[in-house]
């Protein structure tokens, strides 16, 4: 199957949006944004939240008409597009949020509402569902999934693989990619590059949308930068850098994003000595002291987030000890964890690190309600006031203290993740990829409050893979491979470039596992 033709029509705009204004209830979402997309590119979007990107995208989506502007897709305007009209016009969304039936089997939801029958009946013919799936999946991505497998048992990977393959048998004209790589590995990433620039090849214009500078960076023809509802800039890639699109986007110099900290380190506040878990890491042995930030990163496998999951009383020692301010201690579930004092902030933020549905006041104080109670009853005056007092603090932007968590930006969610564990007054924060998703303002303001949270006395551990991260806001960094801890770098002594060889195996670091 190929979804166009090598020999299609590269020539001219797939898509034009010039000037469009829209607005909601009063408020400006965009203000004069145009965009202009070659055919057969792939064309980087960005900017921060709020800048507009998803309002724009919904409106070429059809969920949104504008209120002033004009949208032209393949040279001809259309005044009023409904999601039925954008996707016959071959235009196709892989949005963030995978969105499949979870009962479904892989087939089933490919083929779901164009299911081919058995001949002469009015059966489904499954068999070549099936056969027709498995196909296209070992034609695109080189991979087989049971047929029999359903939705909700596959990986993240592999259902926005089959998001993308369901797109793929339209043979559409034009993908729009929304964030595709938040919650992927770095090889699961690599096979969807090398789909997109497949795509591009064979004609398809792919519209990019990503926090991600380098996969900018690395992937894209070109990139519009959006501010404050305009476009700013649209650079060709060959001729800008990401720290370029960086200042665009957030309108001042970033090239010392990192900020700079003055901290003296106070007496150890957490201590491992030879920790182990079966089959996921062994004789892990680390300090961290009062007012560090220690770096921790790894491959997939390497046992480093398994590392933090213990710590946490996620996952159980079979061997080594765990002290804190000298005292051994025994974490075997997160309640004991939370009473001694230690917080983790989790990489699926929606998921585990927030409450979508309770207010930015409800999830701040959820971990300390104890602190609000007088016999057996909720003390409204002193909830809200902590709960001012660190959305004040941490500087989260919000409508007020009983707006609901899933309205803030990943950025303010990640800061109601943290004030929780500030008002439980804990010591140990585990941030285990603390910006994942998040723009490059929010970015900043999160090392600002890693740094804060640092010159208070607190002890932290970040996971990250953002490697340049690690290097700018880290005391130390500790790299894990296959379970063993293997090198220990001092960032302003290293490069990304030297940890990630590190990461990934170099001769070295087999030397040092031996």
């Amino acid at each position: 199957m190929s979804a166009a033709s090598p020999a299609a029509d590269r020539s001219g705009d797939a898509i034009h949006l010039t000037r469009i204004v829209k607005r909601f209830d009063g408020a400006q979402a965009l203000s004069g944004a145009s965009l202009r997309v070659r055919r057969g590119t792939v064309h980087g979007l960005v900017g921060q939240n709020g800048a507009g990107k998803s309002t724009l995208i919904k409106l070429l989506a059809g969920l949104h008409q504008p209120d002033e502007g004009r949208i032209e897709i393949d040279g001809q305007a259309y005044d009023k597009l409904t999601p039925h009209r954008v996707e016959e016009l071959g235009i196709h969304f892989i949005h963030q949020d995978r969105l499949l039936v979870p009962t479904f089997t892989v087939g089933e939801a490919l083929f779901l509402g164009r299911e081919p029958r058995i001949p002469g009946t009015p059966f489904l013919d499954r068999r070549l569902m099936q056969r027709r799936a498995s196909e296209i999946l070992d034609d695109y991505f080189g991979v087989r999934l049971p047929n029999s497998a359903l939705i909700s048992e596959l990986s993240t990977a592999e259902k926005q693989i089959v998001q993308i393959t369901r797109a793929l048998l339209d043979q559409p004209k034009v993908l729009v990619f929304d964030e595709p790589t938040a919650a992927l590995v770095r090889r699961e990433a690599d096979i969807l590059f090398r789909l997109i620039r497949r795509l591009r090849d064979e004609g398809v214009t792919i519209i990019y949308i990503s926090h991600y500078l380098n996969e900018i960076e690395e992937l894209c023809d070109h990139v519009t930068v959006l501010r404050n509802g305009e476009d700013v800039a649209t650079l060709a890639l060959s001729e800008t850098s990401a720290a370029a699109i960086a200042r665009l986007m957030v309108a001042r110099d970033i090239a010392d994003m990192f900020p700079k900290r003055s901290v003296v380190l106070g007496k150890d506040i957490l201590t491992l000595d030879r920790l182990s878990v079966r089959g996921k890491y062994q004789d892990v042995s680390l300090t961290l002291r009062r007012g560090e930030v220690l770096g921790l990163t790894g491959l997939l496998g390497s046992g480093a987030k398994e590392l933090i999951r213990t710590l946490f009383g996620l996952e159980t020692a079979t061997s080594g000890q765990i002290a804190i301010d000298g005292r051994a201690v025994r974490s075997v579930n997160p309640a004991q964890a939370v009473d001694q004092h230690l917080a983790l902030v989790p990489e699926d933020r929606r998921g585990n690190g927030v409450a979508l549905d309770l207010s930015v006041t409800e999830n701040i104080t959820l971990s300390s309600l104890k602190r609000f109670t007088r016999l057996g009853f909720l003390y409204f005056g002193g909830e809200r006031r902590e709960a001012d007092d660190l959305i004040r603090r941490l500087e989260v932007k919000t409508a007020g203290r009983d707006a609901l968590v899933r309205t803030l930006s990943g950025g303010n969610q990640q800061k109601v993740a943290i004030a929780k564990w500030l008002s439980r007054h804990s010591e140990v924060y585990l941030l285990d990829e603390p910006t994942v998703g998040v723009d490059i303002g929010s970015k900043v303001e999160i090392y600002n409050l890693i740094g804060d949270l640092a010159a208070r006395g607190a002890g932290i551990i970040v996971l990250s893979s953002d490697l340049p991260e690690l290097i700018g806001i880290t005391d130390r960094i500790i790299v894990l491979f296959r379970g063993h801890v293997v090198r220990e770098f001092v960032p302003s002594e290293t490069s990304p470039d030297e940890v990630l060889a590190t990461s990934t195996g170099s001769s070295e670091t087999l030397r040092h596992v031996g």
